[in-house]
């Protein structure tokens, strides 16, 4: 199921459905670059955007690659 982040009042904080807390609470959000090939010489190209949320309520953490080529 997919599901819309709601803006808030905080640049990088959502509102968003937390599985633990199950109901709709703040995250927050940031994405980061991570290097997925354990080869020294590829490091440089193989890196990815994944989408890292935090439950602010209850610090859940998720984390989604965000190109799935």
């Amino acid at each position: 199921m997919i599901t819309m982040s709601v803006p808030q009042s905080n640049s990088n904080e959502m509102v968003e459905q937390c599985e633990n807390c199950a109901a709709k609470t703040p995250h927050s959000v940031s994405v980061e670059l991570v290097t997925e090939s354990n080869k020294k010489e590829n490091a440089a190209f193989s890196r990815e955007p994944y989408r890292l949320t935090e439950c602010t309520q209850c610090g859940a953490e998720t984390r989604q690659r965000m190109n799935n080529a």
